[in-house]
């Protein structure tokens, strides 16, 4: 005789769709996201209500809230689905022949620094695979908990018992400028550091560089002569002026400009950390990508 049980419709694809809605706090991007009608997401969240005897989610402006029992849920949810595609792997992973998507959330330090020998071999041990890269600009911790990518690579700060992070590189802010600038004619004392005509990159207002927070603690302020939304324009706007620009020493090393760089007056460091979430913890092809990331980041720092 078949039993029945109240939990039957629960599956993985329908846990899928519940931590997407509680991440993107829509229905309409849930089904954006995987490319379904709403009223697939909106099926699949009534069959969980009916379920759970929850309301899950409930109205709140242009989007929806989560409920506390289903914020519960999600967290499990989480680990179980992590769970099933790490017993869904191969036992024995061969990067030769895997296939699927790598997708890394960093920023242009990373894909100057990093990224590009990481690439070379990525397709050099795993043909198969693809690489997919999106600019973190802020939002790095927002992709990696809404699913949109598996690593994310830079400065951040990702909370949460579904999250892992490991450190890779240490860094730190130096000084580039012409090397007809004044201030390339010997060591840079605070006073002219902060009467210095300074490029700002502003990540597009997304995130402020670690470096100001350390200049206010001191009391000293300084203000941007020329603000850039990212670093791509930086060397060629620097070359002929008395401009400054204070970015991270490894990125300095990777410009080809004849810029000269200097040494702060103070020194701010920057850690490189490699996050990734439960979803991809026991994914071989992502294990593996994470050993690959930490390798090269451990040669470059040589």
């Amino acid at each position: 005789m078949a039993v029945n049980s109240s939990v039957d419709p629960v599956d993985i694809g329908s846990l899928r769709t519940l931590v997407l809605v509680y991440d993107l706090q829509s229905f309409s991007a849930a089904a954006k996201r995987l490319d379904v009608n709403q009223s697939t997401i909106s099926y699949t969240i009534e069959r969980l209500r009916g379920v759970l005897r929850d309301p899950l989610f409930v109205r709140q402006g242009n989007g929806v809230s989560a409920t506390e029992r289903c914020t519960a849920l999600v967290a499990w949810a989480r680990d179980m689905i992590g769970e099933m595609e790490g017993l869904a792997a191969p036992a024995e992973f061969d990067p030769a022949i895997a296939q699927g998507t790598v997708t890394i959330s960093c920023n242009y330090h990373e894909r100057q620094t990093l990224i590009p020998q990481f690439c070379a071999r990525l397709r050099a041990g795993a043909p198969r695979a693809k690489l997919v890269l999106l600019d973190a600009a802020g939002h790095g911790n927002i992709h990696l908990k809404q699913n949109q990518c598996d690593i994310v690579l830079g400065p951040v700060g990702v909370v949460g018992e579904s999250f892992y992070r490991r450190h890779i590189l240490t860094d730190h802010y130096v000084c580039i400028m012409d090397p007809a600038n004044p201030l390339a004619r010997g060591r840079i004392t605070l006073s002219a550091y902060a009467r210095a005509e300074h490029v700002f990159v502003t990540h597009s207002g997304e995130w402020q560089p670690l470096y100001l927070d350390v200049l206010k603690a001191r009391d000293i302020e300084i203000e941007p002569a020329v603000s850039l939304p990212n670093h791509d324009s930086l060397e060629r706007i620097i070359a002929g002026t008395r401009l400054v620009a204070t970015i991270p020493h490894h990125l300095a090393r990777a410009m080809r400009g004849g810029l000269h760089v200097a040494s702060l007056p103070f020194r701010v460091p920057i850690s490189i950390d490699m996050y990734w979430s439960a979803r991809t913890a026991k994914s071989g092809l992502h294990k593996w990508a994470r050993g690959l990331l930490a390798e090269v980041a451990k040669e470059y720092a040589a």
